[in-house]
């Protein structure tokens, strides 16, 4: 009995089951395409960004940097979304007029600044990959839900016709196992999905801590 054969001879039940699978497939797979070009865009714009703005802040030119950070071509950066934060309130508390603050507070305030950016970035970079993990989790149950169902069918086939022997019963069977198999196939891809981008997660917020502590010292040493 050839797949063709075999779905043909699945009812509502299994073809149903069948087509949740392939949902999830279809999202998992979309999640993983969108969240890899999103990350390969920023490290690579990070990668351009993070010298052209260590340059302008050594120069102590902080508009040039921030004029950089604002660039389309750096939309993807999240080293780019984390300085810019702290650019901006350091600019926008140096210059606020009749604002005293004093070292400190100021330090403060950018420091809470750039961690909410860092939040924010890291929440976006995450979009989508919870989805992975659920999709992981529960696919082969699902996968088994249609095999269970499909064994019950199969044994009640048997009950209503009073025939019984293995090659009663191998057919429905068969077609009952599919069902747990391909809920392996969509289960495993994104375990290896999910796995790799949280990985990758985790590298962009390190990237993002040293950036945000570089940044901070910096404005550090220039108000001191």
């Amino acid at each position: 009995m050839n797949l063709i054969e075999m779905w043909n001879q699945m009812g509502f039940f299994a073809k149903a089951i069948a087509y949740i699978l392939f949902i999830m497939s279809m999202i998992s797979f979309g999640v993983f395409v969108e969240r890899f070009y999103t990350f390969l865009q920023a490290r690579k714009q990070s990668k351009l960004y993070a010298p052209q703005v260590a340059k302008f802040l050594k120069d102590g030119r902080l508009k040039e940097a921030v004029a950089l950070s604002q660039k389309k071509e750096y939309r993807y950066s999240h080293l780019a979304k984390v300085v810019l934060s702290g650019l901006n309130e350091y600019q926008y508390t140096a210059d606020a007029g009749g604002v005293a603050l004093s070292r400190e507070d100021m330090m403060d305030t950018v420091r809470r600044a750039i961690q909410r950016a860092s939040a924010l970035t890291a929440s976006d970079l995450k979009r989508g990959v919870a989805s992975l993990a659920t999709i992981g989790a529960t696919a082969p149950f699902v996968g088994l839900l249609g095999t269970v169902v499909g064994i019950i069918t199969a044994f009640q086939g048997i009950a209503a016709t009073g025939s019984g022997g293995l090659g009663s019963v191998s057919a429905g069977i068969s077609e009952a196992l599919v069902e747990t198999a391909l809920g392996l196939v969509v289960a495993i891809p994104a375990v290896w999905f999910y796995n790799y981008l949280t990985g990758r997660i985790e590298y962009f917020n390190v990237e993002m801590d040293n950036s945000s502590s570089e940044l901070v010292d910096y404005f550090i040493k220039k108000t001191a």
